[in-house]
């Protein structure tokens, strides 16, 4: 598999959102399609993300041995947490950039259930990694990862994407309503009930650009809103348990359009956890890594090479 197979792939992902989201207007550059021109001219092979990408059926088929080798390139593996109304696609940018910097990366899938559910899952993926891993959460994947390390001596640094950095305790729900500026709960759709109880949250289509990525071309917002994947309502509401924050180093970054979490709730948590260092983008909104994921990277890689 070359890297020019990745550009029919992503021209179908785009066609195929166009028509499930009827966007009458010409789309532009999809992220998908800016990665694969990235992957394009650094030479990446795009097998190097398949292989580390915990739900490819050849990372699993792999023996511990294999695995050792996949990795021991003397760079920890980054392990992405995606947020509520995303999905693991938004990282796209950011990992694109990682592996030609020669990082493993994995862009795990959070099931977007529960604080406790999802970080058990995350921290599954963290027990089949050799070596030092940075864990990086977006968002609602703050909770996620402030909850999965459970002791994992091999998670070296945090690193905090527009993300919630709860105390023991804490809610989303709570943590983004304790300071003005956050403007999510209008933009909400009716919730979704689910057959077993509990419902899930979505954004409305026609707001999410402006809610969530305002800084981003409209163009590919539409499909973003398309393709956002729900979160349970119970698990904005669900309280966080001991912070690994508070043993684990941490770094942070956002923008100060945040309309999600208000910039004013992302100082406090950033200072409270004793940020190593706080990156603050100017004009940037709730999707910082897609829109500017140059920033992240470069706080991601400096939390990699910390000593």
């Amino acid at each position: 598999m070359n890297v020019r197979t990745l550009w029919p792939l992503a021209a179908a992902l785009v066609f195929a959102s166009l028509a499930h989201s009827a966007i009458a207007e010409p789309l532009g550059e999809h992220p998908a399609v800016i990665v694969a021109r990235t992957w394009s001219t650094r030479g990446i092979d795009p097998n190097t993300f398949i292989v580390q990408h915990p739900a490819s059926t050849r990372w699993l088929a792999m023996s511990p041995t294999e695995k050792d080798k996949a990795t021991q390139n003397g760079k920890p593996t980054i392990v992405l947490v995606h947020g509520a109304f995303a999905e693991s696609s938004s990282w796209d940018a950011v990992v694109g950039e990682l592996l030609a910097l020669g990082y493993p990366v994995i862009a795990a899938a959070n099931p977007l259930r529960g604080v406790k559910n999802d970080a058990d899952y995350v921290a599954s993926i963290l027990t089949d990694i050799r070596g030092p891993i940075v864990l990086v959460g977006h968002s609602y994947g703050g909770n996620v990862i402030t909850n999965a390390v459970n002791g994992n001596r091999n998670v070296k640094a945090l690193v905090y994407v527009a993300a919630f950095a709860p105390d023991e305790g804490e809610t989303a729900a709570e943590l983004s309503g304790r300071y003005p500026g956050g403007s999510l709960a209008p933009t909400l759709a009716p919730p979704v009930a689910l057959p077993g109880g509990g419902k899930d949250l979505y954004i409305q289509q026609d707001k999410f650009g402006a809610q969530f990525a305002a800084d981003e071309a409209s163009k590919y917002t539409k499909v973003m809103a398309a393709t956002q994947r729900p979160i349970a309502e119970a698990a904005l509401n669900e309280p966080s348990g001991v912070p690994a924050w508070k043993t684990t180093p941490s770094w942070f970054i956002y923008g100060d359009l945040d309309r999600n979490i208000p910039e004013a709730a992302l100082a406090f948590m950033a200072k409270r956890a004793g940020s190593k260092e706080t990156v603050v983008v100017k004009g940037a909104s709730h999707l910082v890594m897609v829109s500017r994921p140059d920033a992240v990277v470069d706080l991601i890689c400096r939390a990699a090479t910390a000593e």
